[in-house]
């Protein structure tokens, strides 16, 4: 899943760190996210799109070879 967490988060001037204390989960699950290698749980994709007041579907979007 492509995701545009990192773009927003580096958009607000925070660190993994600060956007992982907003959410309350560790700097390492910010990090997976990020890079692709952790599709977040649905309660936690909410949480994210309203920290940074975006849609769901504008934030996350499935890899091409999955569809």
């Amino acid at each position: 899943m492509r995701n545009r967490v990192r773009e927003l988060r580096e958009a607000h001037g925070w660190s993994q760190g600060v956007l992982a204390e907003h959410l309350d989960v560790s700097r390492q699950t910010v990090n997976a996210i990020e890079n692709g290698k952790y599709d977040p749980s649905l309660p936690l994709a909410f949480k994210l799109a309203r920290l940074f007041r975006q849609r769901i579907e504008s934030m996350f979007e499935p890899d091409e070879d999955r569809r």
